[in-house]
């Protein structure tokens, strides 16, 4: 496996609807570095637009014969046994598929939220997801986590048990909340995975031209607010262009230490446990 990366990319991601052409908090950004450099972040507007402005800057990077490596700030996997029950395979990209073939998207409305539904029908009870932030009620998606059926598959993957500060896949709204993204963020990496023929971390070994890997920005959390109480910078737009300096910043044998990870199923957020190295990064 080599891990030297000529490009790094870290994009903010949104589970909702899109916004104005005017850059504000709580949308999709993305930055781009080379060699601990980092360009000024990318305001997108909905997810549309990031998936052409991720696809136009993949195939200029390929082109150019650059290795790329993108982070997304979004669970890759659910907790073990859910892809299996959902899809009849133990494979993480066979639940990629399943939603991308169910996600339907377009600028100011999803159906994120029926189709969680559908996943909660294939368990008995009250299924694992939950956060309807709708005002109309969504048969078997409730509003509260304590509604649904206890023990049905883990509340959280190893990572989230290790990462203090996550989120839980299954909730879907409120503050923090991380479920939409997944649900309306999977469906794209599916997309640009058979574009590109991208490889993903931690599934699969980094040996390709472009790798995707799951990134979680409040690692470097500490710096992240020390930059925005200074420069008044959007927090989203600040902590991709901080932590692709960092990434890009980092010794090849680092960063081949935090890519030594594997994962089956679940997924692993890239740099925990070395927050300190990402930090020196920077």
């Amino acid at each position: 496996m080599t891990s030297r990366f000529d490009t790094v990319v870290m994009v903010d991601w949104s589970g909702g609807n899109g916004h104005g052409p005017t850059p504000r908090k709580d949308a999709i950004w993305a930055c781009v570095a080379r060699g601990g450099e980092a360009e000024a972040p990318v305001y997108l507007r909905n997810r549309q637009v990031a998936e052409d402005w991720l696809s136009g800057l993949l195939a200029s990077e390929r082109t150019d014969g650059r290795r790329v490596l993108a982070g997304f700030d979004f669970p890759f996997g659910y907790p073990d046994g859910v892809a299996k029950k959902v899809t009849g395979q133990a494979d993480p990209f066979a639940m990629w598929h399943w939603l991308e073939d169910r996600i339907e998207d377009s600028p100011k409305r999803n159906n994120r939220w029926q189709v969680a539904a559908q996943v909660n029908r294939l368990f008995p009870g009250v299924g694992p997801f939950w956060g309807n932030g709708t005002k109309t009620d969504v048969p078997d998606l409730p509003r509260k986590g304590r509604a649904r059926t206890p023990g049905l598959v883990a509340e959280y993957r190893r990572v989230e048990r290790a990462a203090k500060g996550t989120f839980s896949v299954w909730q879907l709204s409120g503050a923090g909340a991380v479920g939409s993204q997944v649900l309306m963020g999977l469906p794209v990496l599916a997309r640009l995975r058979r574009r590109f023929g991208a490889r993903v971390w931690p599934f699969e070994l980094c040996d390709g031209a472009i790798v995707f890997a799951e990134i979680w920005p409040s690692i470097i959390n500490a710096a992240v607010t020390a930059h925005c109480d200074t420069t008044g910078e959007i927090r989203d737009a600040a902590q991709v262009r901080l932590l692709a300096r960092a990434v890009s910043a980092l010794s090849q044998t680092a960063l081949a230490e935090m890519l030594a990870i594997r994962s089956q199923e679940e997924g692993w957020i890239l740099g925990l446990g070395h927050e300190d190295r990402l930090i020196a990064a920077l």
